[in-house]
């Protein structure tokens, strides 16, 4: 049970890893993406059409994805105010309510964002070369994410780990 355990936290952490990377990614392109923007517009005098779309779907990746690390880290939808306040016996029943909640959200992010994603992708993006079922990119993948982690945390009951030495 342990090996399989430490098997599961394993692909977990390598999914945390990729989705640090993928939303990091995500926020140094929207920031390229944004300076080209300025350098058209101000110094070129010729505003790219494509930037605006391109940017808010990079925007929405890094955020929701960046959020789905948070939810892992327990640092998201936590509730640490009434978490701390409350008697040690009671904490237990709601880190499992903070969890779930987090489940259902991410759930109904994930689900309401495929949706859109594929109602819009015959549609062509404003500006951009793209299907506009792209710019729910974020929240179909990213609520998803938020889901799995959630879940993750839901059924190991292991409190996250700390993000940094001494924590």
């Amino acid at each position: 049970m342990t090996a399989k355990r430490s098997g599961l936290t394993g692909a977990f952490d390598l999914l945390a890893s990729a989705t640090v990377v993928i939303a990091s990614v995500a926020m140094a392109s929207l920031v390229l993406v944004l300076a080209w923007q300025v350098i058209g517009r101000y110094v070129l005098n010729a505003s790219p059409g494509w930037t605006e779309p391109v940017a808010l779907t990079l925007m929405s990746i890094s955020a929701l994805f960046g959020a789905a690390i948070a939810v892992r880290a327990e640092s998201h939808f936590s509730f640490p105010t009434v978490m701390e306040s409350s008697p040690p016996v009671i904490r237990g029943f709601l880190r499992s309510v903070s969890r779930l909640i987090g489940v259902i959200f991410g759930a109904a992010l994930s689900w309401f964002g495929f949706f859109l994603m594929i109602d819009s992708w015959s549609t062509p993006m404003a500006g951009a070369p793209a299907p506009e079922g792209l710019t729910y990119a974020g929240l179909a993948f990213g609520g998803a994410l938020i889901g799995i982690f959630a879940l993750e945390r839901l059924l190991t009951g292991s409190p996250a780990k700390p993000t940094h030495e001494g924590a």
